[in-house]
């Protein structure tokens, strides 16, 4: 039976002649971790062959406070190990303003980029993305943003986040710079990306997709449901035949999809994150892979 080969080679992040590692660490939980941890962190991303570093203004809010941690932390840590930012592909959020809850008015947008790079103590941002759509903005008035952006030098390419496939082609139609990528919920127990078209979308338009919570926010690991276990089962039974945790099949089945998407590996504990290469030992078939996604289903496929 054939196999999806899965590689650690850098791949397009659509057509922004950007390139990134197949794998990319989120910083959802990183704003309290201190300096010279949250480099560690890095580091260890970098070990693992990770280029590509994801995070937005909001990572760091409690609810109350802290709104903007996770970039302040990084530009702390910038500051004190420069050259690590010459390393990465780095990648900020914006247009979510508690209590609001969003807003991609062009004021808000170019002032929320202004307090990201202030906050990350840099010039320049490689990936922006919308992070939540506001549905009281234009798409025509959101694309003149973005664009500006890019213009100003600021941005080097723009994305969008949890947008729906309407939301995605319009504003997509409306932009003269190809969007660059799209960041939905994916994983082997979130199945909306397949199931409604955004990774057709993404191929079609050579977009790259960045998921987010590829663990299913830590069911994956902790299986607390029959479906849940039966996806957990059918990882495992791939990932001992190669001797890998479940996280990294679970990694692996991500990528193995021909959009080719980059899972956002959000883990804090720098073990984990050195298990990042490991997801590209397992060996997938056709059968592996339909069994995993029959198993998330829970009904065999017509």
């Amino acid at each position: 039976m054939s196999e999806i080969h899965l590689t650690q080679d850098s791949r397009p992040l659509g057509k922004s002649g950007l390139t990134a590692s197949p794998i990319a660490w989120g910083m959802w939980r990183f704003g309290h971790a201190g300096v010279t941890a949250g480099r560690a962190l890095i580091e260890a991303a970098m070990a693992a062959g990770v280029t590509l570093y994801d995070t937005a203004d909001i990572y760091g809010f409690d609810g109350t406070g802290g709104f903007g941690d996770a970039e302040a932390l990084l530009g702390r840590i910038f500051a004190e190990a420069p050259g690590l930012r010459a390393r990465m592909i780095l990648a900020t959020k914006g247009g979510i303003m508690p209590p609001l809850p969003y807003d991609s008015s062009p004021t808000y947008l170019h002032r929320a980029l202004e307090a990201s790079l202030t906050r990350l103590g840099v010039e320049q941002v490689d990936l922006y993305q919308i992070h939540r759509p506001d549905v009281l903005a234009h798409p025509q008035e959101v694309a003149r943003t973005l664009e500006d952006m890019v213009a100003s030098g600021k941005v080097r390419a723009i994305g969008v986040s949890n947008y729906t496939i309407a939301q995605t082609s319009a504003l997509a139609a409306l932009v003269t710079i190809p969007l660059a990528s799209v960041q939905p919920e994916f994983s082997p127990l979130e199945l909306a990306p397949i199931t409604d078209g955004l990774l057709d979308l993404a191929m079609g338009r050579d977009v790259a997709v960045l998921a987010w919570s590829p663990l299913g926010g830590g069911r994956i690991g902790d299986p607390q449901d029959a479906r849940s276990r039966a996806v957990a089962a059918a990882l495992d039974r791939v990932a001992e035949a190669a001797g890998v945790s479940r996280a990294a099949a679970a990694y692996g089945w991500i990528m193995a999809h021909p959009a080719r998407p980059i899972p956002i590996v959000g883990t804090q504990n720098i073990s984990r994150i050195a298990e990042i290469a490991d997801a590209f030992k397992p060996r997938w078939t056709r059968q592996s892979w339909y069994d995993v996604l029959v198993a998330s289903r829970g009904e065999r496929l017509p």
